[in-house]
């Protein structure tokens, strides 16, 4: 071999670390959205993040110290909870975003108004929009996409592998699964109970148990005749949602339960609402505990 080919040869391995050096770096800050909007940001440095369960991954990721304001769902982790609030996710100000100074918006696809996300872009913020959907796999997606955008690769593997490792830890349901009617409650005014599509049906199910109102799609209004005749074993709630209502006597009288073998038995059950809702990195624990609650509030019962 001549002296120049081998000089060729020799560089090849570093030619090939130094693409691959490149192709790492071109990921790196780079995310497209479930709107199909590509978004590149090298090195964000001031995020604002809308939705509890984004911001929860972000800081579970390592990237905490980027994020400089949430949504008013973002109640975990308590550094999170501290950060300047920018109203809720799903009515969120354009305004109130834009005065923060941040480089890139991550936010969850159900942010609200419509057009605010539009106006965030007019102003030359990129804005990744994320998947929200409720469901193991749009978890995994979710881990994956913002440690892509936020330069977090490592750790979004760690953490994707921890999840998957919890997720296939929950048993398959056996036997007759618990039945199960989600109350959304926001005072007395405001009760709605979750069909499919929503994520407490995803959490019901992840937890071995069945959603009565499977056959429904999406939040609908409470009415005692559907709740009667939905007869769960077990009325769940989020602890906000209880105690928005004025606790269990509360509860007790919203037309319908009482008449339901759980209200009749006294089987309620409560969850933080991130915790329920979020489904965020705290999903597949939540979800277990939520499976042991559940085997025991129904042992024995017929």
């Amino acid at each position: 071999m001549s002296r120049a080919l081998r000089l060729l040869w020799d560089t090849i391995p570093a030619v090939l670390l130094a693409a691959a050096l490149l192709i790492g770096q071109a990921q790196a800050g780079t995310g497209t959205g479930v709107d199909g909007v590509q978004v590149n940001v090298p090195a964000p440095q001031r995020v604002v993040v809308l939705g509890g369960g984004l911001t929860e991954l972000a800081f579970a990721l390592g990237a905490g110290p980027l994020v400089i304001g949430t949504d008013a769902s973002s109640t975990a982790p308590e550094a999170a909870a501290a950060l300047p609030k920018v109203g809720y996710y799903r009515q969120a100000s354009a305004e109130g975003i834009l005065s923060l100074r941040p480089d890139l918006v991550i936010a969850h696809a159900d942010t609200g108004p419509p057009a605010v996300l539009g106006q965030l872009r007019a102003a030359g913020l990129p804005v990744l929009v994320v998947d929200g959907t409720a469901s193991a796999p749009a978890l995994l997606a979710r881990v994956d996409l913002l440690g892509a955008i936020l330069n977090q690769g490592e750790a979004a593997a760690k953490l994707r592998a921890a999840l998957q490792r919890q997720l296939d830890a929950l048993p398959a349901p056996t036997g007759a699964r618990p039945r199960v009617l989600f109350i959304y409650a926001r005072g007395g005014g405001t009760l709605n109970v979750a069909g499919a599509g929503t994520a407490a049906h995803a959490m019901i199910e992840l937890a071995g148990g069945e959603n009565v109102l499977a056959a429904q799609q999406g939040y609908l209004p409470l009415t005692a005749e559907a709740v009667v005749a939905a007869r769960p074993d077990v009325v769940l709630l989020t602890a906000g949602g209880l105690q928005s209502l004025g606790g269990m006597d509360a509860l007790r009288a919203v037309p319908g339960v009482a008449q339901t073998p759980a209200g009749k038995a006294g089987r309620v059950l409560t969850v933080d609402d991130l915790t329920l809702l979020g489904f965020g990195p705290r999903a597949p624990s939540a979800a277990a505990a939520l499976r042991a609650e559940l085997s025991q509030a129904t042992r024995g019962a017929p």
